[in-house]
């Protein structure tokens, strides 16, 4: 999508811009000629994921906006407020707040520590209504002014509270400041808006997260992101507000239907993962009818593989992973393997006498495709055909694992 200028001179307030989807929401904005304040932690190199406020500031000045990095931690009050008020110093004014900050845990509740269900509700659901708290007023002085969260339609479907309810809740949240504040606000004549992918989308996190370089396959670009948050900025307040937007139908709005420009692997021609929270989306699991390979696989054929396993499992192949994991075959609670490698390894059916750092819940076609060497884990777990509960680092190293016994058998 070609920039049209209409962003030139605006100042815009971007949350977690060091990389990913907020720094190409303000790259995209630079082009145009637009301010654009950098609100992230990243001070330092982080040891796996590129980028800093500092890195990201180059690259939009480079890109020909003007860019003012701040040090901020949106669940301090005081690290915002400062931001906001060097924004006012060296801008004279915010116009546009994109909330992008967010953090992400994809487990159940007995597996969601506190301290992780506050550090996501901290930072998605509080950090959102506080970093918007604290630019209203300024957004109130702009004849454009927009926020803009990125966060999903407020989907009620039970399928999107089961597996993560901790998560689900502290991204709703951000949804339901936009639900809120689009009606406060519109007198005001602030738009207040939601934007989502339709598809995983590429960054490095993704790729760290998922284990596995080929998520990149899976997913699109940041690009696509940043070009339909661009249309949705440059529309006027009055005809866009309080609206729930998927990426590519934002663009389609705009005349673009060739979205192969945004796939991160172009070579790819299968078809991608598509996000959370879009009753849509073909996650395996959410949809009906996984009974039929279940039943066709037999427990037979998933006992055997362990037991294969188990024969060919030395100290020397458990001390490389030294984690113990508990597979649940979907469907059948009571169908329950293990493959214990924190002492001399062991695997086999039933559940492991050590307690399980990670416990994987997959159908049992997919459990054989797994140890046969068809799936990737990391694949798996990215197209949502793996359900990882617990570790998700150790349950990421079956990875190595899978590849030495492969080679025995």
């Amino acid at each position: 999508m070609l920039n049209t200028g209409k962003l030139s001179g605006l100042t815009l307030f971007i949350t977690g811009g060091s990389r990913g989807i907020g720094k190409a929401i303000a790259l995209k904005a630079a082009r145009d000629g637009a301010n654009i304040v950098i609100a992230a932690k990243t001070a330092e190199p982080h040891p796996k994921l590129p980028g800093t406020i500092y890195s990201a500031a180059k690259e939009i000045e480079d890109a020909g906006g003007k860019c003012l990095p701040c040090v901020v931690d949106v669940r301090e009050e005081s690290q915002v407020a400062d931001a906001v008020d060097k924004s006012i110093s060296t801008f004279g004014g915010i116009d546009i707040v994109i909330n992008n900050a967010s953090a992400i845990s994809l487990t159940p509740t007995l597996d969601t520590e506190m301290k992780r269900y506050d550090l996501m509700h901290n930072i998605n659901t509080r950090g959102t209504f506080l970093v918007s708290k604290m630019c209203i007023p300024h957004l109130k002085k702009s004849k454009h002014a927009h926020i803009l969260n990125i966060s999903p339609p407020l989907n009620m479907n039970p399928n999107w509270f089961r597996d993560h309810v901790a998560y689900t809740m502290a991204k709703y949240g951000m949804s339901m400041c936009v639900l809120g504040m689009s009606a406060e606000l519109k007198a005001d004549n602030i738009a207040v808006n939601a934007l989502w992918p339709r598809t995983a989308i590429y960054t490095a996190a993704v790729e760290m997260l998922s284990g596995s370089s080929d998520a990149k396959k899976l997913s699109r670009n940041p690009e696509i992101m940043a070009d339909a948050a661009y249309a949705v900025l440059s529309r006027s307040v009055e005809n866009c507000t309080g609206q729930f937007l998927v990426d590519d139908e934002v663009l389609q709005q705009e005349g673009i239907t060739d979205f192969s420009q945004y796939a991160s692997d172009p070579t790819y021609k299968g078809e991608l993962m598509m996000d959370f929270f879009l009753d849509d989306a073909p996650h395996d699991g959410f949809s009906k009818g996984n009974k039929i390979a279940e039943k066709s696989n037999g427990e037979d054929a998933i006992e055997k593989i362990f037991t294969k396993i188990n024969s060919h499992l030395t100290p020397e192949v458990a001390k490389g992973t030294n984690a113990c994991f508990l597979f649940v075959v979907k469907g059948d609670a009571d169908r329950t393997y293990y493959v214990d490698l924190t002492g001399n390894g062991s695997a086999g059916k039933g559940k492991p006498t050590s307690a399980p750092d990670a416990t994987l819940t997959m159908e049992a076609d997919k459990i054989e495709e797994l140890f046969n060497g068809k799936l990737k884990a990391g694949d798996a777990y990215m197209t949502g055909k793996l359900k990882i509960a617990g570790n998700l680092m150790k349950a990421m190293k079956l990875e190595k694992l899978m590849k030495l016994l492969k080679a025995k058998y």
